[in-house]
């Protein structure tokens, strides 16, 4: 009965945090249509170059259409140790009840299992190691590829101080035995950038687990299968730098200040939703940010878009085109392929489909925000997309 009741409980919350997503995403759709964004798909499709016309271009009739899957990316709760000004999800520590059940990180594993396609398990969250089914997903995961010959990358993304927090002493001997690969968010190589957008003692600490992992061989070119990346995003109202030239300084100011090494920087640019927003609209800056995300759209960047390849799971099954969309609460709208009545459209969740490739047939939903992924050399959750 008491599992019964914190399922139910689960379910209000998920009903809830819909209903304040959708709200929140018509009062955002009002404040940006009074400031004049053009619609995005119309801009896409106007302003294309010829960059992406080819058999393969994603963009048909005025829609943008995903290839194979290649990534599964599970957003396994919304509990987290710290709470980040720039956080697209509003993560934070009062956030434990928003978590991923065993049941639906169950069938997360069986949909990974029917997607041949799908090469990469990209877990993230919150701090996604502080939720129940972490270890659970990254374990069977990993079992599994090996029994089957099945060449699989399972991402981390982690906010690297969560491998200092209570109980979590073993994490990173953990993470090297099942050869899952850190992705690290590290805003700046120096402590005031940080500590602003992450919180006092933050930077402190990121560097301590950096040497934590580098120790345990993560980030060395001896041990390639132990990859550590780090995610850079902008401290305020501007696009990112060249995503090589700042790797260079990542390189240089870590390795000759503290020691420390790592395999890729990754650039992502800050979108103008949740806190992100909230922080514009307090500084007066939404229009100046969406006219250069606007300005600084690159038709080159639309075939690398991540809405193409990935799909976005969140804590409760529901399924996103991206991890921004499900932020918004836009999901996948479809008719299933294991309901009763699949001529009956509704809101797709992992129990739902018999495999990824099942979402093949319907266009991505698009909004303002997806300027964000456009800009300049693009923007994903593996970096910039484009030169």
């Amino acid at each position: 009965m008491s599992k019964q009741l914190r399922e139910f409980g689960k379910e209000g919350v998920a009903r809830a945090e819909r209903v304040k997503r959708r709200e929140e995403r018509a009062k955002r759709r009002r404040a940006l249509d009074e400031l004049g964004v053009p619609n995005f798909m119309k801009f896409v499709v106007e302003n294309d170059d010829g960059a992406v016309r080819s058999e393969s271009n994603p963009v048909r009739d005025g829609k943008l259409y995903r290839s194979a899957p290649t990534i599964l990316q599970l957003n396994i709760g919304l509990y987290c140790n710290q709470a980040c000004s720039h956080c697209h999800v509003e993560s934070s520590p009062l956030r434990k009840s928003e978590t991923m059940s065993a049941e639906v990180a169950a069938r997360c594993l069986e949909l990974l299992q029917s997607s041949p396609t799908v090469d990469t398990l990209d877990l993230t969250g919150g701090a996604p190691e502080l939720n129940a089914q972490f270890r659970f997903l990254v374990k069977m995961a990993r079992e599994w590829a090996k029994e089957n010959g099945r060449k699989l990358t399972i991402i981390d993304r982690c906010n690297l101080t969560v491998l200092l927090e209570p109980g979590q002493e073993d994490l990173v001997d953990f993470l090297k035995e099942n050869k899952v690969k850190v992705v690290a968010s590290l805003p700046c190589y120096g402590e005031t950038n940080v500590d602003a957008q992450r919180g006092r003692g933050v930077f402190e600490r990121s560097i301590a687990a950096l040497l934590k992992l580098n120790k345990a061989g993560y980030g060395s070119d001896k041990h390639p299968e132990l990859e550590l990346d780090l995610v850079y995003n902008p401290g305020g109202a501007f696009l990112p730098g060249p995503q090589s030239a700042l790797e260079v300084d990542y390189k240089r100011e870590l390795y000759q200040t503290y020691g420390i090494e790592f395999n890729n920087l990754l650039t992502i640019a800050n979108m103008p939703i949740k806190r992100f927003a909230d922080f514009l609209a307090k500084e007066g800056k939404m229009k100046e940010y969406m006219e250069l995300l606007v300005n600084s759209y690159n038709p080159s960047t639309v075939r690398g878009l991540m809405c193409l390849n990935t799909v976005s799971v969140g804590w409760t099954g529901a399924l996103y085109d991206c991890d921004f969309n499900q932020q918004l609460g836009m999901d996948i709208v479809g008719c299933g392929t294991i309901i009763d009545d699949e001529s009956k459209r509704k809101s797709l969740s992992v129990f739902d489909i018999r495999a990824l490739a099942d979402l093949d047939e319907y266009d991505v939903r698009t909004d303002n925000h997806c300027f964000g992924c456009t800009a300049g050399s693009g923007s994903s959750c593996s970096g910039a997309v484009a030169d």
